[in-house]
């Protein structure tokens, strides 16, 4: 009995050492640009990603229109754009008078560029960090659906909500919302193509064509290491895949707005208005399930979602402890660091970044 109960113990001390908790990465103060980034502002984090130097950049949405980073000094810096200016200038010249207009989302390409979804602006820009540049990469500003099979700069896209690359960096992903479809672009020669939908509105056949199938509200997009293209739609309130064979099918979600109970089977969990994903490096799917206020994870071979953080109340509670009993005030993106594991959460009118961690 002794035996037993000192078992339970260490068990129980090995389960406290590993759990999960959540910490400030950057804002929630009011410090100006140059301040340590856990007491600098940030204005409406959108977008994460990581450089392979260990910098960690930051977009910011409507009222920030910047893109900002947190240095290895831990310093949070502008790195392109002026705060809350409007626009499509600078192109070519310095990224610090350049203007954007709602970016909602950037990567980290595998040039070492950082790639800047400027929604409103209908196109993907580039900055260079080496240049402190930035350029267009594709589309030419202009609203509308053109260009496939051409050339990326030349093509017209219709608010570019969501920029990503595929895990060998081959190719770039852009959800084009108002055309309601997925598009990529071929790095090695820059041609754009249509990779799910067909430009309707409408909830997919399960098992049909991916480029002959409608889409409600496409507003994110991830690729997995097998190929597979996970489609998140906002309005659709439901997560779908495209298999590397073409077809598309819906995983998640009833299709409804609520708040629906998590540990079941995923598509009888409720959804709403669910704005960003990521691929983990397990293969699961992590979902901004922004209005719930909450994360989730979506378990491929399990069919099946659980809560990774978020109480479901609008809030602020709770950093330093269990990211399930944390609130956020409309989380717009998650995403893990390629190295450490770690889920970053942007809490975006909060105006922080959080992460969740091992304690």
């Amino acid at each position: 009995m002794k035996r037993l109960a000192i078992t339970a113990f260490v068990l129980s001390l090995a389960a406290t050492a590993r759990a999960d908790k959540l910490v400030l990465v950057a804002g929630g103060g009011d410090g100006p640009d140059g301040s340590p980034a856990v007491v600098a502002k940030l204005v409406q984090p959108f977008g994460v990603d990581f450089g392979s130097d260990g910098t960690i950049f930051i977009v910011e949405m409507q009222k920030g229109e910047r893109l900002r980073a947190i240095n290895r000094q831990g310093a949070l810096v502008t790195l392109a754009g002026t705060l809350g200016q409007k626009g499509h200038a600078g192109n070519g010249g310095p990224a610090l008078k350049a203007t954007f207009n709602g970016m909602h989302s950037l990567a980290a390409g595998p040039d070492g560029s950082v790639y800047l979804a400027d929604t409103w602006n209908n196109c993907v820009r580039k900055y260079d960090p080496k240049t402190g540049t930035v350029s267009a990469f594709a589309g030419t500003g202009e609203p509308g659906f053109d260009g496939d099979g051409g050339p990326a700069l030349t093509a017209k896209f219709g608010q570019c909500f969501c920029v990503s690359f595929d895990p060998g960096g081959k190719s770039c992903y852009i959800t084009d919302l108002v055309n309601r479809r997925i598009r990529k672009v071929d790095m090695a020669t820059g041609i754009v193509t249509t990779a799910a939908g067909n430009g309707r509105r409408g909830v997919p056949k399960d098992g049909g064509d991916a480029m002959r199938e409608p889409l409600v509200d496409p507003r994110a997009h991830a690729v997995g290491a097998e190929g597979d293209l996970y489609i998140l739609e906002r309005a659709g309130h439901a997560l779908r895949v495209v298999d590397p064979h073409g077809k598309v099918r819906t995983v998640a979600g009833t299709g409804k707005p609520g708040a629906g109970r998590v540990g079941g089977n995923a598509l009888a969990v409720a959804l709403n208005g669910p704005k960003h994903l990521c691929i983990d490096r397990n293969g699961s799917v992590l979902i901004a399930d922004t209005d719930n206020h909450r994360i989730l994870r979506y378990l491929p071979s399990a069919e099946r979602i659980e809560l990774v953080a978020g109480t479901g109340k609008k809030g602020t509670a709770g950093v330093g402890g269990d990211p399930r009993n944390a609130e956020f005030n409309q989380p717009h993106g998650v995403i893990v660091h390629p190295k450490t594991g770690e889920i970053f959460i942007s809490d975006a009118l909060n105006g922080r970044i959080l992460k969740i961690t091992r304690d």
